[in-house]
């Protein structure tokens, strides 16, 4: 795979995850929800820090706003890092298999990224309101935005039966995160390396068994 080709799939993937953000953004009210199909709704939600929303300050004694300013600041050399390694391993003709799978990580990583670092500064508060583009009164700064989520697939809703232990009678939802294209770009990058790990890297496990 060529470097025109991996820019087409970078190009497409950012503006697919892009658009849904800013439509779900202006669109919705925070927490609001619309069901697709019974397993598959779009419900906005805000994501202020990593992954399943782990805040920094949770983990280490430092406040909220510097530890997502810690994060975004991460995510960016994250970015170059990858982007590094998309270059390089294009430059090299690697497999098709792991430039896709660069490709992939590279373009969600980079959608989130946008929304950390841009949409404090271009969209106002969604709470108990629909957003505007472009606000005169964003809700935060350059570095503080809030990566959108709006993807939650609720495949299971039930309750478990009283008879389990401990979690008798409570209920039970599979699969509940919430997420977004740029999300699912980084994870299925991460698939596609780990289920094609030998076609991604045939000369590394051709010199291990050497």
């Amino acid at each position: 795979m060529n470097l025109k080709k991996s820019l087409i799939i970078i190009i497409l993937i950012l503006v697919v995850d892009q658009i849904s953000k800013i439509y779900v953004k202006t669109n919705f009210v925070l927490g609001e929800s619309s069901a697709v199909f019974d397993w598959f709704k779009i419900l906005f939600i805000e994501n202020e820090g990593a992954a399943w929303g782990t805040k920094l300050s949770d983990l280490l004694p430092i406040s909220e706003s510097a530890g997502k300013l810690v994060l975004t600041i991460f995510r960016l050399f994250a970015i170059f890092g990858i982007g590094y390694w998309l270059r390089d391993i294009i430059k090299k003709e690697s497999p098709k298999t792991l430039i896709l799978a660069v490709s992939l990580i590279f373009a969600g990583a980079l959608g989130n990224i946008i929304d950390s670092v841009f949409y404090g500064m271009i969209f106002d508060n969604s709470s108990n309101q629909v957003a505007t583009l472009f606000s005169s009164e964003p809700y935060g700064k350059l570095f503080y935005g809030k990566v959108v989520d709006m993807l939650y697939f609720p495949l299971i809703d039930t309750t478990w039966p009283e008879w389990v232990p401990s979690v008798g009678g409570k209920s039970f939802r599979f699969f509940e995160p919430v997420f977004n294209i740029a999300d699912t770009a980084i994870s299925t990058g991460v698939g596609i390396l780990i289920v094609f790990n030998k076609k991604a890297f045939p000369k590394q496990e051709k010199q291990a068994e050497d």
